[in-house]
């Protein structure tokens, strides 16, 4: 208000990434369960109602806005037609902290606010209200109700007003809460037995569902050049490391599965398209995404167009836990298989054990996931994954 300005922001309308990664829950509502159908409907998507609702995009805010005598703040809008919004919020300094920048101290405390409408808005005899309630002593939240209007006298109203409160007052008659079903499917864990053979000739979108990207891009493909069981694959495609604002990894990789991972299997076929420098791995208990990314952790195991492989305990490749020799080639299949129990790892090439009992230095959960050596052309077939609860 200080500089008369005001904003609104959700990284995202609907949070759908798993909840173990950076900004969690971080949406107007959450739905990060796409295997259960699991959803929760957020405090936001009301709060972004009270002003939503009741204006329009042409609407315009007065310069009649500011802070409340014992904390708080007011902003009002118009259509310039005479139609007024008025949206009041009283939240504490420890219901509003930001990631950035840092608030400085305040206080709000219940009070009485009175206010005056002046000029065109002066002859307003009524207004239409909604309330949100957050009652964090209690739990007991209320959320966008409507209330009895408001009446005015000589332009003036007066509200009793408690701390972390959002109160919309309005002309607008139009107002309206939305509904969804009082009980949402139950939230379940991620399926300890998972495959994907990518088999899908007409995809609705160009991701495989359940995967999250955090570096590169996986997309379905139509190999047209492969006649046995490969037509349909997975296929990283982004070539280049893109300009990027955050310490995102100079790999590419796809996180999947549950974090509380421990023990597992994680199979996949991979076909690397670069000539002797590249390379794709498949990994388990993988510990960071997002800006983290680049320093994840977990169990990697690595396969090399120039005929070896590497298993490492990070995503940079620092951190080695066995090598030597594949016979792996770019442009040809190769099923990779990786199994991690307690603190041993084991890997299967094509069938048969490459490397055993590799000791695991850290993590002792987290993600499946697949990936490139560097941001280059690669595909992915068969994904599958079994773990124990």
């Amino acid at each position: 208000m200080t500089g008369s300005s005001s904003s609104t922001i959700s990284w995202n309308l609907v949070a759908s990434y798993y909840k173990d990664l950076p900004f969690s829950r971080d949406g107007l509502m959450t739905a990060e369960e796409p295997w259960s159908g699991s959803y929760v409907v957020e405090s936001p998507i009301w709060i972004t109602a009270h002003t939503t609702q009741f204006t329009q995009p042409g609407w315009s805010y007065l310069h009649t806005v500011g802070h409340l005598a014992q904390g708080g703040s007011y902003v009002a809008l118009t259509d310039g037609k005479g139609n007024l919004t008025v949206v009041i919020e009283t939240m504490t300094r420890d219901h509003s902290v930001c990631i950035r920048p840092p608030l400085p101290p305040f206080n709000v405390t219940s009070q009485n606010a009175t206010f005056h409408l002046q000029g065109s808005f002066a002859s307003i005899k009524e207004l239409q209200v909604w309330r949100s309630q957050f009652n964090f002593k209690t739990k007991k939240s209320s959320f966008f109700e409507t209330l009895t209007p408001q009446k005015l006298f000589d332009g003036s109203f007066t509200l009793e007003l408690a701390e972390d409160e959002v109160y919309t007052l309005t002309t607008m008659t139009t107002g309206q809460k939305g509904s969804y079903p009082d009980s949402p499917p139950p939230s379940a864990r991620f399926p300890k037995v998972y495959k994907d053979h990518f088999n899908v000739r007409n995809p609705p979108f160009s991701e495989a569902p359940d995967f999250a990207d955090q570096t590169g891009v996986f997309e379905y493909y139509i190999n047209m050049t492969d006649p046995g069981p490969h037509v349909f694959t997975l296929r990283q495609v982004v070539t280049e490391r893109p300009v990027t604002w955050a310490a995102d990894a100079d790999q590419t990789i796809r996180v999947i599965g549950d974090y509380q991972w421990e023990n597992l299997t994680v199979s996949c076929d991979v076909f690397m398209e670069s000539m002797k420098a590249g390379g794709v791995f498949i990994a388990a208990r993988v510990d960071k995404g997002g800006q983290s990314v680049r320093s994840a952790k977990g169990v990697f195991f690595w396969v090399f167009a120039d005929g070896t492989y590497k298993v490492t305990n990070d995503l940079a490749g620092q951190t080695v836990l066995a090598e030597g020799l594949s016979g792996t080639r770019a442009y040809g299949w190769h099923t990779l298989s990786l199994t991690v129990e307690g603190q041993y790892a084991s890997g299967l090439l094509n069938g048969y054990p490459l490397w055993k009992n590799a000791v695991v230095l850290t993590t002792k959960n987290g993600w499946a996931a697949i990936g490139t050596h560097s941001f280059e052309l690669a595909q992915f077939d068969n994904f599958a994954v079994v773990a124990e609860y």
